[in-house]
């Protein structure tokens, strides 16, 4: 058989295929849809210090071949999460990723003291969330400075493996990758949505109340999977590569561009069973392939 296992800083997975956080919420709503204790990661949908409404409607509008969201970071927050959602997950044999959001550098490091005693695999650091009504927190994720001082806050507190999500939305990925690297990331999740937008034509109005919103999909793989070897090419840490993964073949360009592991976003929109049906392909490409380990063609992109 394959050897799908993965390991991304002190975090083992059995294998290399998460869902991405914000499209999975918090585990059980998908638990009477797919078999979670197959998933390799669960990334939680980012945590806030306070329960979060989000935006107001309309929050998702379809594109060809995409889907534009505004959702705004809307959660449960720390203290109902802390209670109720992160003891539903450690009931399941999978890994478990805590995604976490602030507006300031103070937040982050707040989140991190919290949750330092908390039994889960490993921290998401989404310094790059684009629909919140603010502009404060997607500059974290633009300014190496910036993301370098979330980083090293959260790591007063937080000792286990961090992993820190960055946007597309920049001139150079790599130097804010290489910043969160010295600054003590163990990975980098590559990457959140592209800026967007959607006009209504009969209104004249921009469809979204923020007028940006964030676009994922099949129709961000190109650009996403460059990202991911940019960024790869620049670190030496784990990448995690996400971006309009649907299937194995996509999950293995990912991973020959440079990805440890992968991450399925809208695609569980879609069909709920994508993660677990990649698992299984690869595991029979591997094997059909006489190539033993999964982690033999990370990077192994022959250019």
């Amino acid at each position: 058989m394959g050897d799908l296992k993965i390991k991304i800083g002190d975090m083992q997975l059995k294998n290399p295929v998460m869902v991405a956080s914000g499209t999975f919420g918090y585990g059980e709503e998908y638990a009477q849809l797919v078999d979670l204790n197959k998933l390799g990661a669960i990334v939680t949908k980012s945590i806030t210090l306070k329960p979060r409404a989000g935006n107001n409607q309309p929050r998702l509008w379809e594109t060809a071949s995409g889907l534009l969201n505004s959702i705004g970071l809307q959660n449960v927050g720390l203290k109902t999460f802390i209670e109720e959602k992160l003891p539903y997950l450690q009931k399941y044999d999978t890994g478990i990723i805590v995604s976490i959001a602030g507006e300031t550098v103070d937040e982050y490091e707040k989140l991190a003291q919290a949750l330092k005693k908390e039994k889960f695999d490993a921290l998401e650091i989404n310094i790059s969330c684009p629909n919140v009504r603010t502009a404060k927190r997607m500059l974290f994720a633009q300014d190496p400075e910036l993301a370098r001082q979330v980083i090293r806050k959260v790591r007063r507190y937080y000792k286990k493996t961090v992993i820190v999500k960055l946007t597309p939305n920049v001139t150079d990925i790599g130097l804010i990758a290489k910043a969160c690297e010295k600054a003590g990331a163990d990975a980098i999740a590559v990457v959140n949505t592209f800026n967007g937008m959607a006009v209504d034509l009969k209104k004249g109005v921009p469809v979204f109340k923020n007028i940006v919103a964030g676009l994922c999909g099949p129709a961000i793989k190109p650009l996403a999977l460059y990202k991911v070897y940019e960024t790869s090419q620049a670190v030496r840490i784990p990448v995690i590569g996400m971006g309009g993964i649907m299937n194995f073949h996509d999950g293995l360009e990912y991973i020959l561009c440079g990805a440890s592991a992968i991450a399925v976003g809208a695609g569980n929109f879609i069909d709920p069973q994508i993660p677990v049906k990649i698992i299984k392909d690869m595991e029979l490409y591997l094997r059909e392939n006489h190539l033993g380990k999964i982690s033999r063609l990370v990077g192994s992109l022959k250019c």
